[in-house]
């Protein structure tokens, strides 16, 4: 992003920030702080009045802001524990309240997109949209089958505003990483560099398709959850149509009450959900957030919106398992171990210091349950340990964590009772007894035998070549070593020739002195 649009761009967020009554963060910035004096002069401060609440003005600056800042709104929504019930209230609507653009327009990139009418396309469109949010809007419509579907459409011109803000945030990642002693262990660049790749990602509603068709795969015929089916004959890059679902959000606890929801239950299976596409699958919906997901009483999960997933290395994966069940055993020991090792922490880091620290932090929120663990508090002595040990943002993993504060979020808000660590410890457990056990071993065997069968008559052939380069590595090996060692011959010659001149020449000089 240039210089001239980044100044413009950071001129437009703080008008935004004045005009929606939010002068207070403006003015005490150390930009502005020698000259605010003028702005309470000014006649739009004299006469303004802040009619909306502070959480109205909060909520309504980050959607006129755009796309990015209402991702992070949304993010915030979910973690009621850190902010104010007023606030915490107005942000929810972000997830799925934005103000809607025209469905004028909606209908147009509906039909551009598709090569058809409306009416074509659909027996019944409704203009009017069911939802709106950050990045699309979707609008209720039947099929000329008699099919119940909703219509995703993307909104105009988001991606000129998403790739605006980036170059925004890019650039605030590379002042950070110049003058901010931390930025070298919290990589602010890759990071941005991730969320920039997921957003974009969104943007792509064939890519969504993809994404909720592998997912409804992965839990076809699950008790716990349930995907809706894609249409694709009418999904395009910027239109996805899908089967229309009912139930009730999961964020209305009054409606989930009233009917009668078994709420223990399903923080248990939000829990069982994460880790199964985690470790199960390598595939996960990376946005749960309220906005997202629906209940089917008593207990059963409905998912939408899957623009944003993740996977991980197979490596990541193998530390991420042996991290969580060691710490779920309070094995600090080997929880500060798999840290080095991982390269996560230096390798010169001292392991007892190390694990008496991870200790400190972990060992109070053990056998509490959710509503008596003080978020803010354990996000505040993560950050004094990694700063004491130099540990590093792993950028690969932000995807993962942001998923995991809005599970335990979600959980929070269903059943402040649970125990997430004993919810998730099964689950590892038989995880790692599936994939490192004997049963294991042998299924993987069994999985390869086949492949093994098909190279068999190639086995001798291949073993005489293996002998052959073993042979000739052997011969090549011995003939190096018999160079060497005509060289050592060679060498120790000329040394015991240089000591004997360096004798003799110390006779001639002592003859020489004697005889003057």
């Amino acid at each position: 992003m240039n210089r001239p649009k980044l100044l413009i761009r950071l001129i437009h967020i703080n008008w935004i920030l004045v005009t929606h009554g939010l002068d207070e963060i403006v003015l005490n910035t150390h930009l502005f702080r020698p000259i605010r004096f003028l702005a309470y002069l000014s006649p739009y401060y004299l006469l303004s009045a802040k009619v909306d609440s502070r959480a109205v003005r909060i909520r309504k600056t980050l959607e006129k802001l755009g796309p990015v800042y209402v991702k992070f709104g949304q993010a915030l929504s979910t973690r009621r524990d850190l902010l104010p019930d007023d606030i915490a209230d107005e942000l929810v609507k972000l997830q799925d309240q934005v103000p809607p653009f025209s469905s004028e327009v909606a209908r147009q990139v509906i039909e551009q997109e598709l090569g058809m009418s409306i009416a074509e396309a659909f027996a019944e469109f409704d203009s009017e949209p069911m939802a709106s949010a950050s990045v699309a809007q979707v609008h209720a419509a039947t099929l000329h089958t008699g099919e119940k579907v909703v219509v995703k459409v993307l909104r105009p011109d988001i991606e000129d505003r998403i790739h605006s803000d980036m170059g925004l945030i890019y650039e605030l990642a590379r002042m950070a990483e110049r003058f901010w002693s931390d930025a070298r262990r919290l990589h602010p660049r890759e990071v941005v560099a991730e969320f920039e790749r997921t957003t974009l990602d969104e943007l792509d509603l064939i890519r969504e398709a993809a994404n909720a068709t592998k997912i409804r795969r992965n839990f076809e015929g699950s008790d716990i959850i349930y995907i809706p089916e894609v249409h694709w004959a009418l999904t395009r890059r910027k239109v996805m149509v899908m089967e229309r679902v009912y139930g009730v959000p999961v964020g209305d606890i009054e409606t989930l009450k009233k009917h009668n929801a078994d709420f223990k239950l399903l923080a248990e299976r939000g829990v069982e959900i994460f880790f199964t596409q985690v470790f199960r699958d390598n595939f996960f919906h990376a946005d749960m957030h309220p906005g997202n997901i629906f209940v089917e009483v008593p207990a059963k999960y409905i998912a939408i919106d899957f623009g944003i997933v993740g996977s991980l290395s197979s490596s990541d994966q193998h530390y991420l398992a042996e991290n969580f069940l060691a710490f779920f055993n309070r094995d600090y020991r080997k929880v500060a171990q798999m840290h080095v090792e991982s390269g996560w922490v230096s390798s010169s880091t001292r392991i007892e210091e190390f694990e008496s620290a991870i200790r400190s932090v972990c060992e109070p929120i053990f056998e509490k349950p959710l509503k008596d663990i003080s978020f803010g508090q354990l996000l505040l002595r993560l950050f004094q340990t990694a700063r004491r040990f130099d540990m590093h943002v792993q950028p690969q993993l932000v995807l993962l964590q942001k998923t995991l504060l809005n599970i335990e979020g979600l959980g929070r808000q269903l059943y402040p009772e649970l125990d997430l660590w004993q919810t998730a410890k099964p689950f590892l457990e038989r995880w790692f007894q599936e994939r490192m056990g004997p049963r294991a071993k042998l299924t993987n065997f069994i999985k390869q035998f086949p492949e093994l069968v098909e190279h068999f008559p190639e086995m001798p052939q291949l073993l005489y070549k293996a002998i052959d380069s073993v042979a000739q590595a052997q011969q090549s090996a011995k003939r190096q070593n018999e160079e060497l060692l005509l060289l050592r011959q060679q060498i120790e010659k000329s040394q015991a020739l240089t000591g004997w001149m360096v004798l003799l020449s110390s006779v001639i000089v002592s003859l020489a002195i004697l005889l003057q």
